[in-house]
């Protein structure tokens, strides 16, 4: 059973966070072997929220929410990413219904964007994101920039 929370950023603890920290650490750098600075600065600002997925204490899904202080810009959803041991059990599918119903409940008129990896277009289409711009290079991955009105 997962335990989901939805939290701003605000509500965050320190052992929460580390955890966030250290599953982004472990998938995006070293599984894929990616070196870049995760630590934006964007974790701890304004509205934005953050969505979590925990099996027996363990953090296994997570998905950042970033909402930009320009009434103009559309919401991100990024991060997204679960756990390698839990892959196959369909809670990437749980974990943006997750994040979709936050930005819902959350800022029910914003346009929605991701950066996806590009070989997951399918898979964020199906929740109705759609490609707007060419396939690009970001820290040696193909992605593509998705909206969702």
């Amino acid at each position: 059973m997962i335990q989901w929370q939805d939290l701003h950023h605000s509500e965050l603890t320190v052992p929460t966070l580390y955890a966030v920290l250290q599953l982004r650490c472990q998938v995006f750098v070293v599984e894929q072997t990616c070196p870049y600075l995760d630590i934006d600065g964007d974790d701890l600002v304004g509205e934005n929220r953050h969505i979590l997925g925990w099996r027996d204490g363990k953090l296994i899904a997570y998905a950042r929410i970033l909402k930009s202080e320009e009434d103009v810009e559309p919401v991100v959803i990024g991060r997204v990413i679960v756990d390698a041991a839990v892959r196959g059990e369909k809670l990437g599918a749980q974990l943006m219904e997750r994040a979709l119903a936050s930005c819902q409940q959350n800022w029910p008129q914003k346009a929605l964007y991701l950066g996806a990896q590009a070989h997951l277009q399918p898979f964020y289409a199906q929740f109705g994101f759609q490609p707007v711009t060419p396939i690009y290079d970001e820290d040696g991955i193909p992605h593509v920039g998705m909206a969702r009105e």
